[in-house]
């Protein structure tokens, strides 16, 4: 809460030059293009053995309170859900590849909540941000365009890898695809209507596409269909299917406190060991993607003024809006994991409704209410086609590459770490992995042209002039420094350190 013009109001909305009827619209774009993982991630973790109507549940009220928390505690226009990638991470590779119960692994998510409730808390969060270079930061902020835009051409199918390598469909797989012909007409509207600066042309093109997607383009299949969840033996949608849902919530609610949780997680040397080191991947990558996506989409947009910036870096306890931003990301992952899901994390897809014009919490709010609905209509809203969303990813992530003009692209050793930074977020599909090597091919390159100036200072130096300066045909020589910070050396390493865990024996069992 603020005081505003005298009054105490709850969002800034008069602050940030917003209106509530683009932050509702905003809402509701973000909670569209984040709906599928509703459907998308019980899917996933039922891999791992766990009950699927307990991770649905779990899935939504996750949902719900953390992007409430994010939008009454932070005031910024921000969702969270369970993080695509974290929940295969969790399933494929804990559960799977290294052989950990559910339950076990549930135990890890919440203790790495824990961990990045208590680096937030110390401040580390804020210090990282404020180690990166401004390059890295513009990079992060466009590299987050190209990946939600590669996120909507590879959800739809556009890009396909179906020859080896990824190509866009063409030919008999194109136009044989209703749902990429329904795409390409909504990418039409979406683009026309954004160009023509209509209000509201993110959710627009939304509706438009889902009921474009009612024709039946092949004759007989219909992109948008109104689907019936199935949970246990019923039908989702009737009031015995939602009541199964429910029943099997307490199979995971609180398991993790426990003889399967933390009871069976470290009776073991081994298995203790391993955990710490999943325990530390997991953290490492919430961590990173939370981070990118604050720094990519929040600064530019005005959601984190300069003002607020500042008080980051001098405020102590939690008045900047960042502040509060990363911590209610960190609280959101541990309440997830009590409920039963992988990591809650912010979702890129927030900025589709910061396209459409959100800037406060009312925005975040009005997704938790999308997201109560779906607990109850999962079904129809299931039926808005990814064709229907895509295309605001595709737009909004034109809108973000503006960032890459505040690159000087003419320095390579400003360039290279910062397309480096921009190929690897999107090409391997993880913001946190972007960052990663953004950060090391920083650190190379300054590194190199620090040993480099070091030696020609020396050979310039070694009659014995000043330490720190000499006078050299005219020009002040001045001892070269390294301009990498502590933190981002200590982030290099641990990222480094990171992928170097991952491979080892011990991961690979």
């Amino acid at each position: 809460m603020r005081m505003v013009d005298g009054k105490l109001q709850l969002f800034d909305i008069k602050g940030t030059n917003s209106t509530w009827q683009k932050e509702v619209i905003g809402g509701i774009t973000t909670f569209f293009a984040m709906s599928y993982i509703i459907i998308t991630n019980p899917g996933i973790l039922t891999n791992s053995g766990m009950p699927w109507g307990a991770v649905f549940i779990a899935t939504i009220i996750s949902s719900i309170i953390g992007t409430l928390i994010m939008g009454l505690f932070a005031d910024v226009p921000y969702a969270q859900a369970p993080g695509m990638g974290l929940n295969a991470f969790f399933t494929y590779t804990v559960c799977g590849a290294l052989g950990f119960s559910w339950q076990e692994a549930l135990t890890m998510v919440f203790v790495c909540g824990i961990i990045n409730i208590l680096i937030t808390v110390t401040k580390v969060r804020k210090m990282i941000i404020k180690a990166i270079p401004q390059s890295l930061q513009s990079a992060i902020s466009g590299g987050i365009g190209l990946f939600i835009a590669y996120l909507g051409f590879l959800n739809i199918g556009f890009i396909t890898f179906s020859s080896g390598v990824p190509a866009m469909s063409s030919g008999t797989a194109l136009w044989s695809s209703p749902a990429i012909i329904v795409f390409l007409i909504g990418l039409v509207v979406c683009i026309v209507l954004n160009v023509l600066k209509v209000k509201g042309a993110m959710i627009i093109s939304i509706i438009a596409t889902t009921l474009i997607g009612l024709i039946p383009f092949d004759g007989h299949t219909q992109v948008t269909a109104i689907s019936e969840l199935s949970v246990g033996s019923a039908q989702y949608g009737y009031m015995d299917g939602f009541i199964e849902a429910f029943k099997q919530l307490p199979e995971t609610f609180g398991v993790i406190f426990t003889g399967k949780g933390f009871g069976s997680l470290f009776n073991d040397g081994v298995k203790a060991i391993t955990a710490i080191i999943t325990i530390f991947s997991f953290s490492l990558s919430d961590t990173f993607d939370t981070l990118g996506t604050f720094i990519g989409t929040g600064r530019k947009s005005g959601i984190f003024s300069d003002e607020d910036l500042r008080s980051l870096e001098t405020s102590k306890g939690f008045h900047s809006k960042m502040d509060k931003a990363l911590f209610s990301d960190s609280v959101a992952t541990s309440i997830g994991a009590i409920f039963g899901t992988s990591n809650t994390t912010t979702f890129v897809e927030s900025a589709s409704g910061i396209g459409a014009g959100a800037r406060t919490g009312l925005a975040s709010c009005v997704t938790a209410l999308c997201f109560l609905l779906s607990l109850f209509f999962a079904g129809p809203i299931s039926a808005v086609p990814s064709a229907a969303t895509a295309p605001v990813l595709v737009v909004v992530g034109c809108m973000m590459a503006s960032n890459f003009t505040d690159i000087h692209w003419g320095k390579l050793e400003e360039a290279i770490p910062a397309f480096f930074a921009t190929a690897f977020m999107a090409f391997c599909y993880s913001i946190s992995y972007g960052i990663a090597m953004g950060f090391i091919s920083y650190c190379i390159i300054d590194i190199a042209m620090y040993c480099k100036d070091l030696i020609v200072y020396k050979n310039k130096n070694k009659k014995g002039a000043l330490e720190t300066s000499i006078e050299d045909s005219g020009e002040a020589l001045v001892k070269p420094k390294l301009h990498i910070s502590v933190i981002l050396a200590v982030a290099t390493f641990l990222f480094l350190l990171n992928f170097i865990l991952l491979a080892t024996p011990l991961m690979n069992k």
